[in-house]
Order: structure tokens, then C-alpha cells, then sequence
């Protein structure tokens, strides 16, 4: 004889999704989609006096809280799981009105959300905007022959949020005289030498830079006053 599952450990009103057909022992109706169990028989939600509520299904956390919260009455409803041996739960049941003004709440909450959102990338973009014109001025300046529009560029590219660029590294944010060369370098070395090609013919990337270091030390000693080490 299989044994009986213990009863569900959920606290209040306790629904029930039958696993096989169940007809209401006081109504005969059936079979039902949900039921409740009083003194071992089966209810059906109206002779229940739960007939009025209306079904959450789970998975939405906040709006399951709020509901509940909203409701004056309110029951979990569950599901049996042959295979884990354990009931589940599927859902909620609670008052319809008390549905729509989870909903609200929820809405309200998303739209605030989003307008926070909205702020913070409005902010953000701000702050990147006046790092990367802060930065390209002090590449201006250790580099007074650099055209803006290139320094600009550097900049745009060094700084971007989220990059891993030298200019989102500490360093970097503190417009330290080494990174902002480093970034400058890096640029020379990729848009005025022919360092992409060497490696994609299949120089090794330590070899490459040796061969360009000297163009790389061209421009820069051609946007500097005096020039600078090697750089390669």
C-alpha cells in the first residue's frame, strides 16, 4: 500500500491541484482543478468560501508578496511531485482587487526603476564625456603637435566604461602622465606603423614592436617638444 504524503508545510490556507480526479464531497462537483482538504474530504473553492479568489501562478516574487500583503484572504496553492516525494508550490490565490493593486505597485515601482536608470545613464554619460575631454586635453598637452581630432579619438577609445582600456585603470582616471602616454602609443602603434599587419602575418607580438619602435618614436617625437624614450 503506497504511503500517504505528509501534509504540505506551508502555513494558512493550504490549496490543492489534485494528481487524479476529485469531486467535492459536499457539492459533487468535479472533477476539480483545485480543491480543499477538510477532515481528509475534498472542497471545491465555493464551498470553501474561496471561490471569489483569483490564481497567481508563482514566479513572480514581488507581485506575490504585494498580493498577499493586498489580500485579506489569501491560500497557497500546491502540487504533489511523485518523483521528489514533496508538495510544491504553484501559486496563490488572493482577492482580485487585491491583484490589480500588487500590479499597480508593481508598475510603479518598474516605472521608477526605469526613470532611475534613465538618470543614472544620463549621469554616467556625463562623467565619461567630460573624462575623455579631460583626458584628450592632457594628451594636448604632453603632446602639443597631436591634431585634436586625434587626440579626441585616443581619448574616446582609451576611456570607454567597462573597456579594460588604460584609461579606465586607475591610473588612467587620474590622468597619470604614463597612461595617458601608454593609450598614445597604443594608438601610434596600431593606425601609423605596420604593426597589425607583422602580427597577422605571423609575427610574434614582441618581435613586432621591436620593428616599429622607431616609427613609433618618429610620431611621437614629431607631437612632443624634445621627444621621448623608446616607446616600442
Amino acid at each position: 500500500m503506497a504511503r500517504r504524503p505528509t501534509p504540505p508545510p506551508f502555513p494558512g490556507i493550504v490549496v490543492h491541484q489534485p494528481l487524479r480526479e476529485r469531486h467535492c464531497a459536499d457539492c459533487r462537483r468535479g472533477p476539480l482543478p483545485l480543491l480543499v482538504m477538510e477532515n481528509g474530504a475534498p472542497r471545491c473553492l465555493d464551498c470553501a468560501d474561496l471561490g471569489h479568489l483569483v490564481l497567481l501562478p508563482r514566479g513572480d516574487t514581488a507581485l506575490t508578496r504585494r498580493s498577499r500583503e493586498e489580500s485579506a484572504l489569501s491560500a497557497v496553492v500546491v502540487r504533489f511531485n511523485r518523483r521528489k516525494g514533496r508538495y510544491e508550490r504553484q501559486g496563490v490565490l488572493v482577492e482580485e482587487e487585491a491583484l490589480a493593486r500588487a500590479e499597480r505597485r508593481c508598475l510603479a515601482d518598474a516605472e521608477a526603476r526605469r526613470r532611475r536608470r534613465a538618470r543614472d545613464a544620463r549621469r554616467r554619460a556625463a562623467e565619461d564625456e567630460r573624462f575623455a575631454e579631460a583626458f584628450a586635453a592632457e594628451i594636448r598637452r604632453l603632446f602639443p603637435g597631436c591634431p585634436e581630432e586625434r587626440a579626441r579619438a585616443v581619448a574616446a577609445h582609451a576611456s570607454v566604461r567597462g573597456s579594460g582600456r588604460v584609461g579606465r585603470s586607475a591610473a588612467g582616471r587620474a590622468l597619470s602622465e604614463r597612461a595617458v602616454t601608454s593609450a598614445v602609443v597604443a594608438s601610434v602603434r596600431h593606425l601609423d606603423t605596420p604593426y597589425d599587419r607583422l602580427l597577422m602575418s605571423g609575427v610574434p607580438r614582441h618581435e613586432a614592436r621591436r620593428r616599429i619602435a622607431a616609427a613609433v618614436q618618429t610620431v611621437l617625437s614629431s607631437w612632443s617638444e624634445g621627444g621621448l624614450g623608446s616607446t616600442g
